[in-house]
């Protein structure tokens, strides 16, 4: 259970990032969360895309990927394969000690996605959270908006958004993505709308965090010797 009276007393940071690299945006969450112990609050991050490109998950298979129409990315998280040529992109950080990780993993995505369905309600649309158990697939070519799990949120029995998590002892890095129709295309509104409501959901305040040359350095080598190399992106198992 939430400790909802220590959640509720928090300031979280909140990175208002740019458009980026595919590259740059994996190595930009991992190095939050291999960070979390100095950044040592809860850290909600919404960023954008500068191409169109497709995400993969940890364990997913490279072809299954469009990559001669995309630049394909492998995600430190799981999951299926994403589509961001329309969509908004959101990742949480958690520290290690925080109460959130006394949920298991699929508690804490119920937990997010009810500040999804919040920002999805702002808009009219009435979504639920899906109560599937995760189908019968082959995982390793699984495409997120097309397989809804338990959890993910359903509006019009379409599937809006999803997450994947990765767990370590430094913490939880949970990645997300909106579909942009939910606010008829309008990424900056969507961005301010999810930012309330996880601000009303978690009761919480934000605090704007401004990356230092120093972390930035860190994403940049990351980019470069892990999540732009082929051995990464290609390979299936890691």
């Amino acid at each position: 259970m939430i400790d909802t009276e220590k959640v509720n007393s928090e300031n979280w940071y909140l990175w208002k990032d740019a458009a980026r690299s595919p590259f740059f945006n994996m190595a930009a969450d991992e190095c939050i969360l291999e960070n979390s112990e100095s950044i040592a609050v809860p850290l909600l991050r919404i960023y954008g895309w500068d191409r169109p490109s497709v995400s993969i998950g940890y364990t997913q298979d490279y072809n299954a990927a469009p990559h001669r129409e995309y630049t394909v990315v492998r995600r430190p998280t799981g999951g299926g394969i994403v589509y961001h040529d329309k969509d908004l992109t959101y990742t949480i950080m958690i520290p290690g000690g925080h109460s959130i990780l006394s949920l298991d993993r699929v508690e804490s995505y119920h937990v997010f996605h009810r500040a999804v369905l919040r920002a999805l309600a702002s808009f009219g649309h009435k979504g639920v959270l899906s109560d599937k158990s995760v189908p019968a697939v082959d995982r390793a070519t699984m495409r997120c908006f097309v397989t809804p799990t338990r959890y993910d949120v359903v509006c019009k029995n379409k599937k809006y958004a999803g997450s994947a998590q990765r767990r370590t002892k430094k913490g939880i890095l949970h990645q997300g993505s909106i579909l942009l129709e939910a606010a008829d295309g309008n990424m900056d509104l969507l961005a301010e709308r999810l930012v309330s409501a996880f601000a009303e959901e978690f009761s919480i305040s934000f605090m704007p965090f401004s990356p230092d040359p120093e972390f930035i350095r860190q994403i940049d080598s990351l980019e470069k010797e892990k999540f732009s190399k082929t051995e990464w992106n290609i390979s299936k198992i890691h």
